[in-house]
């Protein structure tokens, strides 16, 4: 890993109407447009689920370096999040991001290890550390053959 700090640039370019064009460096750019809550065409990444889709990720590459660090054996991972934006004090936000993650494991693994694990990860996801919304993680692990 660099030392800190790490510096992220991406742009983004778009006209009076359509499509947001997200671009960073060495990236493929990524077509956004608003989700159909606020008037869009619900068929493009938004910025809502861009975040989300952040925190999902984020929590992923957590897990998979805590799971390599405690050397624990696992075959799939999903996560699944739902974030709640809401309006207080006349300013939206997201006040709640629900996770739910579902690991797979080979028979014969710790699941007491791979819980802890998952709550780690939750914990450690510089994402989910940098957002002000309350988080639940619901996280279960099934034997896999």
């Amino acid at each position: 890993m660099k030392p800190y700090p790490h510096h992220y640039k991406v742009a983004s370019t778009a006209g009076p109407d359509g499509e947001v064009v997200l671009a960073g460096i060495g990236l493929e750019p990524i077509r956004s447009a608003p989700p159909v809550e606020f008037g869009g065409p619900g068929d493009r990444w938004s910025p809502e689920s861009l975040l989300i889709a952040a925190l999902a990720d984020c929590f992923v590459l957590t897990f998979r370096a805590i799971a390599r660090a405690s050397r624990l054996p696992w075959v799939s991972l999903r996560c699944e999040i739902e974030g709640t934006l809401e309006r207080e004090a006349g300013v939206s936000r997201f006040t709640l991001f629900e996770l739910n993650a579902r690991l797979g494991v080979p028979a014969g693994t710790d699941v007491e290890l791979a819980q802890r694990a998952m709550h780690k990860a939750e914990q450690g996801c510089l994402i989910s550390n940098s957002l002000s919304g309350r988080r639940q993680l619901t996280a279960s692990v099934d034997i896999v053959a």
